[in-house]
């Protein structure tokens, strides 16, 4: 039996199929044959006629023999009548309709790993061919190039797709025998397939709907980096930071450019130093915001608090700082404190700061007639990301500081963040049991007096609650959303 049929011939799991009819055949003309054999033999040896009898015989084994070829022929190896979900093993091809092999769709075949990678090469005829031969020997597919000159060379960066076997450090090695220098290489993943103009277009329109995504934007156009943005005149009081010139400065791994609205806005990357075209790119995002000036998304989010009152949720900015300060004046002593953890007389100086869309995102929560109870912060904060929240005494412990802090940590999922932390104190019991409502794993750190909550978003699911999104409208009691 040839190797085709032996797998037509397998069940699902490898197992052979056996033939039960055509055994019964065979086993039936054996008998046969073997009875047909003893009563010749009895009547040759107890009756007249011995030569006839052993002719009538032999053509009875003749056509015993002939029936079971033709039975044979027909279903031995005819293939079954109906699919029996046979498939070849697993790395095998099937012929293709012009007889070419071709992929089977059930093989289990090795995708690949994605990887980025930058090396520096010399500015020279044939460098970049000898990097391409490099990787095409281990079967690396080059999947994009982007290309940096410098003065003494040029980095050229790679999206790379490998066989799942290969390790980062033989990849590194070929280039490195190729002529590559300075070779750096991480895992990428699918939004890296996107090319660069399209992922810069599409950053530079997330930029323009709303300001408080621009240091989102920079990290993920440069990757991993620590962003931090330090306004002219700190909300503390105190100097500023050192102004930098309108083109910005580039040092290595560190980029300076100003921030909108005054101030610097710092991008470090200690693991890998900035191209000039990397450094371009980020100076006109950072051009385009500072152009359209503050901004933020429209729309409100209504809901139905268990009393009945209606509680109207939306995006802030500085032009609400008139009314975040009325809130101010309403709320005790005791709660600003808890929220600023310093001087009461101080908690005004820090409004115009919170309320700015370039340092994160500010939710107030609104009655009916405008007057803003209670407000909730994500503050930007380099690597990490701090939510905060103020509830006016009057509106407290009715449920919107969950509202409000569910919604924040909603818009950090989206941002692609790990974790967020609350700075407040044991004896809020607000703060903590609204923290602990998220249902997300949580770390708890005592810091100079201060209580720090810290809740792992990468640990378990987004909270059940429905993040903040200014196309919708909402009405309803809360407990009864999706």
């Amino acid at each position: 039996m040839t190797p085709e049929m032996s797998d037509v011939t397998r069940a699902k799991h490898g197992r052979p199929v056996h033939h039960w009819r055509r055994d019964v055949v065979e086993l039936a003309a054996l008998f046969t044959a073997v009875a047909v054999a003893d009563g010749v033999a009895n009547l040759i040896g107890h009756g007249p006629g011995g030569p006839t009898l052993l002719v009538i015989s032999a053509l009875v084994l003749a056509a015993t023999a002939g029936f079971h070829t033709w039975w044979a022929r027909r279903h031995g190896h005819a293939p079954p009548t109906s699919h029996t979900g046979a498939r070849p093993a697993a790395g095998t091809r099937s012929a293709g309709p012009s007889g070419q092999q071709g992929d089977d769709t059930d093989d289990v075949t090795d995708t690949g790993a994605l990887w980025r990678m930058r090396t520096t090469v010399k500015d020279e005829p044939g460098s970049l061919a000898a990097l391409c031969t490099a990787l095409a020997v281990r079967r690396v597919d080059i999947l994009s190039l982007q290309t940096h000159p410098l003065a003494d060379g040029t980095v050229d960066e790679f999206l790379l797709r490998a066989p799942g076997v290969l390790e980062a450090a033989e990849i590194t090695r070929a280039v490195s025998q190729a002529g590559g220098a300075s070779t750096w290489i991480e895992r990428a993943d699918a939004h890296d397939l996107v090319d660069a103009p399209t992922r810069v277009l599409g950053l530079a329109a997330r930029t323009a709907l709303d300001a408080a995504e621009l240091p989102l934007a920079l990290r993920q156009l440069l990757g991993r980096c620590t962003i931090r943005s330090l306004p002219g005149t700190p909300a503390g009081g105190g100097r500023g930071p050192e102004p930098v010139p309108v083109e910005g400065v580039l040092e290595d791994t560190v980029m300076r450019l100003p921030a909108p609205e005054g101030g610097v806005l710092t991008v470090e990357r200690p693991y890998l130093p900035f191209t000039p075209t990397e450094f371009a790119r980020a100076r006109a995002l950072v051009d385009l915001d500072n152009r359209l000036g503050p901004r933020i998304p429209g729309g409100k989010d209504v809901l139905t608090l268990p009393e009945g009152n209606d509680i109207t949720v939306r995006r802030v900015d500085t032009g609400d700082l008139a009314a975040a300060r009325a809130m101010h004046e309403r709320c005790s002593p005791r709660t600003l404190a808890m929220r600023y953890h310093g001087p009461v007389g101080d908690a005004d100086r820090y409004l115009n700061h919170l309320l700015s869309p370039r340092f994160g995102r500010t939710l107030a929560a609104q009655t009916t007639s405008g007057r803003i109870v209670g407000l909730g912060h994500l503050l930007w904060d380099g690597d990490e990301t701090e939510v905060a929240l103020l509830i006016e005494d009057d509106w407290q412990q009715r449920g919107i500081g969950g509202e409000l802090l569910g919604r924040l940590v909603a818009m950090a999922v989206e941002a692609g963040c790990a974790s967020v932390y609350a700075v407040t104190q044991a004896s809020n019991t607000g703060m903590v049991a609204a923290m602990r409502g998220l249902e997300l794993p949580l770390d708890y750190q005592i810091e100079e007096g201060t209580l720090v909550i810290t809740a792992r978003l990468n640990a378990a699911p987004a909270p059940a609650r429905r993040p903040y999104d200014p196309a919708l409208r909402h009405l309803g009691n809360p407990a009864h959303r999706d």
